[in-house]
C-alpha cells in the first residue's frame, strides 16, 4: 500500500448508522395514531395493506365488530364504504373507506382524515423541493406504484404553500424564553429586490438559535426596532446582557439602542470597518491599507490596537479625509471585545458578523433555486423553511467554554450584576 492510500485509508471514516430493528405487531400497535399513520407511509404496498387495517381498527373501536351484536337506539352503526384515497410515497393511493354514522349523521374517521391528508409527504415533500427538486419534476421523483392517481404539479405545489405557511407559523412563533442568550448577530441579506435582517442568538452553551428575520432595510431603525420588540414579546430574555454584532448599518445601531437600552452592547463588524475604510482609497494603496488595519485590529488588548489604529489614523489625515471619518465613525465599538479583555479568547467567533453571513449563504443556495418571486408572502415562506432547515446543522461557536466569562464582562460592564434574571 502506497503512503498516498495509507494516508487516504486513515483518514477515512465509517458512519455507523446502527443496525435495523424489526419491529413487532405488538410494538406498533403500542403507538401513537399520527405516529402508526407516519410509518404506514412510508411504504406504499405494505402501507397500502395496514392503511386498510388502521381504517378497520377504528371502526371496530367506535362500532364493535361486525355481527356481534345488535346496535342499540343513538348508537354508531356501520353504513357500507366510499372511495377515498390516501397519501403513500409522495403520492395518491386509491382505497375503500368504510363508513359509520349515527342518527345525527356521518361519523369521520380520524385515521383516516390523517392518512389522507399526508403529514409525511409534507416533510419529504419541503425536503425535495427546498433542495432543487421543482413541482413540475417532482413526480419523476417518487417511486411508482400500480394504480396510484399520482401526484400533478399544482397538487404539489399547493401542499409546499400548506407546509412551507406552517414552517413559517411555527418559526416566528415559537418560544424564545428558554435560551440563555448572551449574543446576537444580526444582519441584512439581499433577497430578490428586498432586503432581509435576520437574527442569531448564540446561547451560554455556545449554540446557535436563528431568532426570527423581518423584511426591512438595515438602515430602517422604526421597522427593526419593532421586530427587536418582537423578540422580547416571544420570551427573549437579554437582562443578564447581550452582545450585539453587527455591521455598520445605523438603522441596527439605533434600533439596538432604542429597544434593548442599557442591557446591550455593541461590537462592531472589524471586517466591514476594514473593508470601508480601504474603500476610500486608490487601489495602489488597498492592499497595504489593508494589512495594516488588519494588524492593528488583531492586536491583543484594547490599549495595543488602540495606538495601532490611532497611528494609522494619523497616516491617512494626510492621504485621505474620508477614510479617516470612516475609521472614526463607529471607532469604539469596534474595539468592544479588547475592552471586555476577552479579545484573545472569543474574537475568532465575535469580531465578525462571519457566523451569520455564513447562514445567509446557507439560506442562498436554498432560496437561490426560485428564478421567480411572486410575492413577499412567498420569500418569507421560503426563507423560513430554509432557515429551520439549516438550524439543526449548526456548530456551536468557537471558544464556547469562555462564554461565561464574555458573560460576567457584560455584567460589569452593563453594570447588570445586581439584576439576576427577570421572572
Amino acid at each position: 500500500m502506497t503512503s498516498v492510500q495509507q494516508a487516504t485509508g486513515r483518514r477515512k471514516k465509517r458512519r455507523v448508522k446502527g443496525q435495523a430493528q424489526p419491529m413487532t405487531r405488538e410494538q406498533f400497535d403500542s403507538l401513537a395514531l399520527e405516529m402508526r399513520v407516519a410509518l404506514i407511509q412510508q411504504l406504499i404496498p405494505v402501507g397500502l395493506m395496514v392503511a386498510g387495517e388502521e381504517l378497520q381498527r377504528e371502526v371496530r373501536e367506535l362500532a364493535g365488530g361486525r355481527y356481534e351484536r345488535e346496535p342499540d337506539e343513538g348508537e354508531i352503526q356501520r353504513y357500507g364504504s366510499n372511495p377515498g384515497t390516501v397519501r403513500l410515497g409522495g403520492q395518491r393511493v386509491p382505497i375503500r373507506v368504510p363508513r359509520l354514522r349515527t342518527e345525527e349523521g356521518e361519523v369521520r374517521l380520524k385515521s383516516y382524515e390523517l392518512l389522507h391528508q399526508g403529514v409525511a409527504l409534507d416533510e419529504d415533500l419541503l425536503s425535495r423541493v427546498l433542495y432543487g427538486v421543482s413541482c413540475r419534476n417532482y413526480e419523476t421523483t417518487v417511486p411508482v406504484q400500480p394504480g396510484n392517481i399520482g401526484t400533478s404539479k399544482s397538487t404539489v405545489s399547493k401542499n409546499f404553500v400548506a407546509a412551507s405557511t406552517q414552517q413559517l407559523k411555527t418559526f416566528t412563533e415559537r418560544d424564545l424564553s428558554g435560551l440563555d442568550t448572551v449574543a446576537m448577530f444580526i444582519d441584512g441579506k439581499s433577497f430578490a429586490d428586498s432586503q432581509m435582517v435576520i437574527a442569531l442568538g448564540v446561547a451560554l452553551d455556545g449554540r446557535k438559535s436563528i431568532l426570527g428575520f423581518v423584511e426591512a432595510d438595515t438602515e430602517n431603525s422604526r421597522v427593526v426596532g419593532q421586530f427587536l420588540r418582537s423578540l422580547l414579546d416571544r420570551g427573549l430574555d437579554i437582562s443578564r446582557g447581550v452582545l450585539g454584532i453587527m455591521d455598520g448599518g445605523k438603522g441596527l445601531r439605533s434600533a439596538i439602542r432604542t429597544v434593548f437600552g442599557k442591557s446591550a452592547i455593541v461590537q462592531r463588524c472589524q471586517w466591514h470597518k476594514r473593508e470601508n475604510v480601504v474603500s476610500y482609497l486608490s487601489k495602489a494603496e488597498q492592499g497595504w491599507m489593508r494589512q495594516r488595519l488588519q494588524r492593528a485590529y488583531q492586536r491583543p488588548t484594547y490599549k495595543e490596537a488602540s495606538k495601532a489604529l490611532t497611528k494609522i489614523r494619523t497616516e491617512l489625515e494626510t492621504r485621505n479625509q474620508s477614510a479617516v471619518e470612516s475609521l472614526d465613525e463607529g471607532f469604539e465599538e469596534t474595539l468592544t471585545l479588547h475592552r471586555l479583555g476577552l479579545f484573545a479568547r472569543l474574537g475568532k467567533s465575535f469580531k465578525t458578523t462571519n457566523c451569520i453571513e455564513s447562514i445567509n449563504g446557507m439560506a442562498e443556495a436554498l432560496c437561490g433555486k426560485v428564478d421567480y418571486w411572486k410575492n413577499s408572502g412567498q420569500k418569507h415562506r421560503w426563507l423560513a423553511t430554509a432557515l429551520r432547515d439549516i438550524e439543526p446543522r449548526l456548530r456551536r461557536v468557537h471558544g464556547y467554554k469562555q462564554l461565561p466569562l464574555l458573560r460576567e464582562a457584560l455584567q460589569r460592564e452593563l453594570n447588570l450584576k445586581s439584576r439576576g434574571k427577570t421572572a
